[in-house]
């Protein structure tokens, strides 16, 4: 409990500083445009998640794609997602679900010729757009 009140001190700081005040008062007039660019990434996450989970549902096992980080059900994949958006190893889910017919087992570790299109799209518009348009934001 005196750990967060020792959190409440830069509060009773900006008081004093007007450098802190003008700080504390762009983060606060940036929260609802800040608001509307997670909701805007949400639903990027949604249609691509949608996406995901119908282009690459047969794909069960593969190098990281395995039974807690698949694309069966829609949930499995808004996480999948959140974390290749993170950057964790999203190049070898990528490539786990661009196994085509004669390298691969039917309804196993089958994917989709359009999986590079698909994950290099969904890294550029979170990454970059997004990471860009929170920026702005704040600037």
């Amino acid at each position: 409990m005196l750990r967060v009140l020792r959190v409440s001190r830069i509060l009773r700081l900006a008081n004093k500083y007007k450098d802190l005040q003008s700080l504390l008062k762009t983060i606060m007039m940036s929260v609802g445009s800040l608001l509307n660019v997670f909701i805007l990434l949400m639903l990027i996450f949604f249609i691509m998640a949608v996406l995901a989970n119908t282009m690459f549902y047969q794909v069960t096992s593969g190098d990281v794609i395995g039974e807690y980080k698949n694309f069966n059900t829609f949930h499995q994949s808004f996480s999948l997602l959140f974390s290749i958006a993170t950057g964790e190893d999203w190049n070898r889910v990528m490539y786990d679900c661009m196994r085509l017919e004669p390298d691969c087992i039917p309804n196993e570790t089958c994917g989709s010729a359009i999986a590079p299109v698909f994950f290099l799209s969904f890294n550029m518009i979170v990454s970059n757009i997004m990471l860009n348009l929170f920026v702005l934001v704040i600037i």
